[in-house]
């Protein structure tokens, strides 16, 4: 996740809100649709709609990890 960060490392760059942090993770969404995670379920002309689902699945993952910080 987010270029190799983890959730848990990062979500102590936010406060209790989930303010105050800033995550670049070009790579990741740009190429979602060739991750192990999507591959399956989403094709190169598809790439929108993997890039949607892993920002998605990102942020689900990192406001999880700010609320059990």
């Amino acid at each position: 996740m987010l270029n190799g960060g983890k959730a848990e490392d990062i979500a102590l760059g936010f406060d209790k809100n989930g303010l105050g942090g800033i995550v670049n993770a070009t790579r990741s969404l740009m190429c979602a649709y060739k991750s192990d995670l999507w591959k399956d379920k989403f094709s190169e002309e598809d790439y929108a709609q993997a890039t949607r689902a892993e920002a998605i699945r990102m942020r689900d993952e990192l406001n999880n990890s700010i609320k059990i910080k």
